[in-house]
């Protein structure tokens, strides 16, 4: 125990240098931050707007309190976001801890998760500063120790805030449907799905009743985003562009940079469909097969990086999204998830402009290699359910007791 916590503590000091850093140096350089958008937010719930009735915000209810928290706390903005968000990653390094030790993982685990939680800010850079996503990954990273702890209830809804904070997380609710249904029975299940719907309800009621059509075009716009550049499928065309001459254009909407046409709307809509199909053979694999906590892990992995990898839209804060389950699935699948955050950051964000305004030949090369990353992972994360032998974290062996003398 006290070999976990001075690890633990450790690793929350090396994010907190980790994010330190982030404020120097060409970390610096050309930033492409969110941050003014949340303080408009904030500031306008901080004297007295409702958000979807008086103005219209683009995310989820949940994550009201993080855009108005700072804008009640300090006058410089930005400096008190950053900081709340660094807080939420110290709590996303405790919960990997909590998870840990639910797993009754061995030191070489232990530390090396734990490690990789400390340092992966540095290898996707600056975009975690000015991005809410640390909040509903923490909050997801505490629902899913919750439930590795056997603590089903408090897990639902903590699992049900981090859905109301940023809508992703859904993608692992039929896993956790099924984990409970076959480990606790259909009594729990229901009573642990009601837990996790009255969160999702309380944070989504009181604004479908003030602003309802506010409330109603957010979510319809996240829903109906069209192909955005930075995904599989985008930079497949813009790759074809360079080699074979297609004629791509790109279309600011939706607060991103998209494939502008009907060319794009069509690849859109076959990611959305392959998105799908996929994590539905995710979802009914698991529901099929044995329900262990590693398998939940695994199976949370492959749902989380099929709904990265796959989609029509690809920021690049969306790799948050892996860092609380990833790593604790194993040395390879960690390797390639660092090898996708580095691959990240050596475009974004000093070369976005140059990819977003004149498809940059260079820049595309990067982004469809990061896209293919996160393929080969989705392709890594399914090799044991294909039969194909796992290089598990190299823990160290049960100690086998000695046998009894006889008599």
């Amino acid at each position: 125990m006290a070999t976990r916590i001075s690890l633990a503590a450790a690793a929350a000091v090396l994010f907190l240098g980790s994010w330190v850093a982030l404020h120097f140096g060409f970390y610096t350089e050309n930033p492409v931050e969110d941050t003014a958008v949340y303080q408009r937010y904030g500031e306008a719930m901080a004297e007295g707007a409702v958000p979807y009735r008086d103005f219209r915000p683009e995310y989820p209810p949940g994550a009201m309190p993080v855009f108005a928290l700072p804008a009640l706390v300090g006058e410089d903005y930005e400096q008190a976001f950053g900081w709340l968000m660094a807080a939420c990653g110290v709590a996303l390094v405790i919960l990997t801890a909590a998870a840990l030790a639910a797993l009754r993982a061995g030191r070489v685990r232990t530390g090396a998760v734990l490690a990789f939680a400390g340092l992966w800010p540095l290898a996707l850079g600056p975009v975690v500063l000015t991005r809410f996503d640390l909040w509903p990954a923490a909050l997801l990273a505490g629902g899913l120790a919750a439930f590795l702890a056997g603590r089903d209830r408090l897990g639902a809804g903590v699992f049900g805030a981090a859905v109301a904070a940023k809508l992703f997380p859904a993608v692992l609710a039929p896993l956790l449907a099924a984990w409970l249904w076959r480990r606790r029975g259909r009594r729990e299940a229901l009573v642990c799905g009601a837990i996790c719907a009255g969160v999702v309800l309380a944070a989504f009621l009181p604004f479908a009743v003030l602003g309802p059509e506010g409330l109603a075009s957010s979510l319809g716009r996240q829903l109906s985003r069209p192909l955005q550049i930075e995904s599989l499928g985008a930079a497949v065309l813009v790759s074809l562009h360079h080699v074979a001459g297609l004629d791509v254009e790109m279309a600011a909407g939706h607060g991103s940079q998209n494939i502008a046409g009907a060319l794009g709307d069509a690849v859109g809509a076959a990611s959305t469909a392959v998105q799908l199909a996929v994590l539905g053979v995710i979802w009914v694999a698991f529901a099929r097969g044995e329900q262990s906590r590693e398998r939940l892990l695994r199976f949370a992995a492959l749902a989380l990086v099929a709904f990265v990898a796959l989609g029509k839209v690809l920021s690049p804060q969306f790799l948050v999204w892996l860092v609380p389950v990833v790593p604790l699935v194993g040395l390879p699948g960690a390797a390639v998830l660092g090898a996708a955050l580095l691959l990240t950051q050596s475009w974004f964000p000093y070369s976005y402009w140059d990819y977003a305004r004149t498809f940059d030949g260079t820049v595309t090369a990067l982004v469809l290699a990061r896209d293919l990353v996160l393929l080969g992972l989705l392709l890594l994360l399914t090799r044991r359910e294909l039969g194909w032998p796992r290089r598990p974290w190299p823990d160290r062996p049960p100690r086998t007791p000695p046998a009894r003398p006889r008599s």
